[in-house]
């Protein structure tokens, strides 16, 4: 991928249907990579709160914390379209919404997304106005997702229907893609034949304009597996593995080696420590 990705390109490739790859992205090193490898959509996701930052909910995310992953992914992407989340209550209005949107579009995003139906349609629509390019997210909101309930959602027909209503108010209102999120497959396509916006995708079938995924889930740092996930390695393993020959390495002093010391002149070193005889006889 060559192209500078905007919001206007996603339109293109759905036009093309072309599939859009996204990931969720939390720091420079991983943003390099995925901008190298051609990632259309990087994305920094509230998950960087319980995959990072060790919070046990992504409600714990702050603004502070999303902004300032957000300055060290926009370092490392030059072709990528930068996406964010804004963060739990972060847009309780439209006035707060714009407000805290343009502190994301001034760290370097290009686009922001929120979590909601129709009941956000109006702050949509007031970013929109204002120039914001918004993803809305429909389905399964990890926001206000309440332990213990049901995470697919639309698998009745008034459920389906209402998250089919959402998607089409949502692009009215302004939105320039819609994430979908463990709706059932059936239900995915007929709200992406409906819509002229992509659609990005995560446990809602191959029909979507694009995927995400969440990268420490399809790495293997994580130690859960779900279905709407795929696993392309195992980093967590790999990665305790190389930990522990380091630790081999040193505790048999095979580490450092020869070739990784620095190396002083015979005759200087003997003046050195002439130096330092003399010094410790002062």
């Amino acid at each position: 991928m060559e192209r500078r990705v905007t919001v206007e390109t996603l339109g293109e490739m759905k036009h093309l249907n072309e599939p859009i790859t996204m990931l969720t992205c939390y720091d420079y090193p991983t943003a390099r990579s995925m901008d190298d490898a051609g990632i259309e959509i990087i994305f920094i996701g509230d998950s960087v709160g319980t995959n990072v930052l060790g919070y046990d909910s992504p409600c714990d995310v702050t603004m502070d914390d999303m902004l300032h992953h957000t300055r060290a992914v926009r370092r490392g992407v030059k072709k990528g379209l930068v996406l964010v989340d804004m963060p739990y209550k972060s847009y309780e209005t439209p006035e707060m919404a714009l407000a805290n949107a343009r502190r994301f579009t001034d760290a370097g995003a290009d686009m922001i997304k929120l979590e909601g139906g129709r009941e956000i349609a109006g702050i949509i629509r007031f970013l929109a106005e204002n120039n914001i390019a918004v993803m809305a997210h429909i389905g399964h909101t990890p926001q206000t997702f309440q332990e213990g309930g049901r995470v697919v959602v639309g698998i009745t027909p008034e459920e389906a229907k209402g998250v089919y209503d959402d998607a089409l108010e949502l692009e009215a209102a302004g939105a320039m893609s819609v994430l979908l999120e463990c709706v059932p497959a059936k239900v995915t396509e007929v709200i992406t034949r409906a819509l002229s916006v992509p659609t990005i995708g995560i446990g809602c079938g191959s029909e979507c304009d694009g995927q995400v995924l969440v990268v420490n889930d399809l790495l293997g740092w994580n130690d859960h597996s779900l279905r709407i996930f795929k696993k392309y390695d195992e980093y967590y393993d790999r990665s305790k593995r190389h930990f522990q020959g380091y630790i081999s390495d040193v505790k048999s002093r095979k580490f450092p080696g020869e070739e990784n010391i620095f190396r002083i002149k015979q005759d200087a070193f003997d003046s050195f420590l002439t130096l330092t005889e003399a010094g410790s006889m002062a």
